[in-house]
């Protein structure tokens, strides 16, 4: 039965969970039944971060344009451009016991693709949601339905595991941006183009 979270709440990941070495941060969402005229195109990714809360390089930004951690610790398995169907729109696979010593705090984060030229934003999607899975025994294990708090932001900050007294926690955050990927890149110290 997995733990159920709200807004702001943390919990143990590692610690009730000895010997958790391979983890599925599945991330989904539906599209309300609104047309902007264009297809809505949802896109996860990962900041790794280190002490500052900062990426240290732009490698530590795992996204559709860069799928896998130099480390192998951390892997998009790829970019859903409709996000249809049930189940995890996008997922990333982490090995816990691959992430470097320097990295503190992996956020995940979901924007919306050319959500400005498109009209987009946050308010328009329903059902956004994380949840963390065993990889070894597919036993879901943390759960973070964000609910409805959105209006017009268009990227969100969905959650973030984080290193503590030796033990990998998550925080589930569930706060909005304005200026999709660009404002989340400068958030985390990653410059863009």
């Amino acid at each position: 039965m997995p733990i159920n979270l709200s807004k702001g709440q943390k919990v143990d990941l590692t610690k009730g969970n000895p010997g958790l070495k391979n983890i599925m941060v599945g991330l989904g969402w539906d599209v309300n039944a609104f047309d902007s005229g264009a297809d809505f195109d949802l896109d996860a990714a990962a900041f790794l971060c280190g002490a500052e809360g900062k990426c240290i390089t732009d490698k530590e930004f795992i996204f559709y344009g860069n799928l896998e951690h130099t480390s192998g610790a951390v892997k998009h398995m790829g970019d859903n451009l409709t996000g249809e169907g049930d189940g995890d729109d996008e997922q990333i696979q982490i090995d816990l016991g691959k992430i470097p010593a320097n990295i503190e705090k992996i956020a995940f984060t979901v924007t919306i693709y050319d959500a400005e030229t498109r009209r987009q934003n946050f308010g328009q999607v329903s059902n956004a949601y994380i949840r963390i899975v065993d990889g070894t025994s597919n036993t879901e294990l943390i759960r973070y339905d964000l609910g409805e708090d959105f209006s017009i932001e268009t990227a969100v900050v969905v959650g973030e595991l984080y290193k503590s007294s030796g033990e990998w926690k998550f925080n589930a955050i569930g706060s909005g941006f304005q200026g999709g990927l660009g404002a989340l890149c400068g958030h985390y110290g990653i410059e863009t183009a």
